[in-house]
């Protein structure tokens, strides 16, 4: 499908469980320069009920997760036609969906996104992108991340372009490649911690700010062997659950010194990850609201000059890279690069429904 304008939804439910993101976007494309526009975006937050199952869904039978699955689709067929219906938007070349990541252990050959069941596609009454992790585990990639390919097309002003999400990741040009990697759990912490205060998360970072660093579980969290491997290298919910959580639970120290302890190595780490330590870093995702994060990350990479865009992007820009990836798979097109999934070849990822 090798038009110049495609008019496209994207949507993306990330692992720090905030809600469902959507974006109506126009992508145009002349002699190979891409540029976009986002109209209409929207968060839909998850029921409490929602909430709770995600959370626990990596611990579900194959049973169990086979009906969640199911029901998931639904759910994201009605929050897709709903919002395809409120905002009375025509003319749709597809819908490209993410899904959410309940399981990803690519060591094992193995990652899951419910809500990519081929039914979606008749549910909403469109043409259906999605599912784009999966051949890349079954290339001998990371499945992870995805979202470098649309940097260098979409953000290629940028030495860095970072994601501060449930996870941190970046991605950037070394040796002509586009080199991209999981760097720690963000939100996936902090909003554990801040949920036991009874909050959804810690708005502007302003309780981690209240904290006092914990060297000791600094140390420990940073000692981790994760930070030591080389890339590519992606994160799951696992290593959350099954390695950071446990480490922090050790400490018998106020939730607001996890906060602060966490954060601050959520940007060492950041730090540390970055070959060159100057130039432009581009922020997106949640994390760029928590002002005390953004603080500490500043410190530690003092030279480097960082960038928070509009909040149509910051909010969004997962979405529009997942739309863009998509667009790339009608095209037939390269969206997936083995420099940074590791996977033994670059190829063109995800599936298409048809209604």
């Amino acid at each position: 499908m090798f038009k110049e304008k495609y008019t496209i939804i994207g949507v993306m439910s990330g692992t720090s469980l905030d809600g469902v993101d959507l974006a109506h976007i126009v992508f145009t494309v002349k002699n190979n320069k891409w540029d976009f526009q986002i109209l209409e975006s929207e968060t839909v937050s998850y029921s409490i009920d929602w909430l709770n199952k995600l959370k626990i869904a990596v611990d579900f039978s194959e049973a169990a997760l086979e009906k969640l699955n199911q029901d998931y689709t639904q759910l994201l067929a009605v929050i897709i036609s709903d919002f395809i219906e409120k905002y009375e938007i025509k003319d749709l070349d597809a819908v490209c969906s993410h899904g959410h990541t309940i399981l990803h252990q690519p060591q094992n050959g193995f990652t899951l996104q419910i809500g990519n069941l081929p039914e979606i596609a008749t549910l909403i009454n469109q043409t259906v992108v999605c599912d784009f992790r999966v051949q890349d585990v079954q290339f001998g990639g990371q499945g992870a991340p995805l979202v470098p390919i649309g940097d260098r097309i979409l953000f290629s002003e940028y030495e860095y372009c970072m994601n501060l999400g449930g996870f941190s990741n970046v991605s950037f040009e070394q040796n002509n490649k586009r080199i991209a990697f999981d760097i720690s759990p963000v939100n996936t912490v902090l909003n554990f911690y801040a949920n036991q205060l009874g909050l959804d998360y810690d708005d502007k970072g302003s309780i981690s700010r209240t904290g006092i660093c914990n060297k000791d579980l600094l140390n420990e969290l940073n000692a981790l062997d994760f930070y030591q491997k080389k890339h590519p290298k992606s994160l799951g919910f696992e290593f959350v659950k099954e390695t950071v959580l446990p480490i922090i639970e050790k400490y018998s120290i106020p939730i607001e010194d996890k906060l602060h302890t966490f954060t601050e190595h959520v940007a060492l780490q950041i730090a540390l990850a970055l070959p060159n330590k100057n130039g432009s870093l581009f922020i997106t995702g949640g994390g760029a609201y928590n002002d005390f994060l953004i603080e500490r990350v500043q410190y530690h990479l003092p030279k480097m000059k960082l960038i928070i865009p509009s909040a149509k992007i910051l909010e969004f820009k997962e979405a529009l890279i997942f739309a863009l990836l998509g667009v790339l798979k009608l095209r037939g097109e390269i969206n997936v690069l083995s420099s940074f999934t590791g996977a033994k070849t670059d190829h063109s990822s995800g599936v298409i429904y048809n209604n």
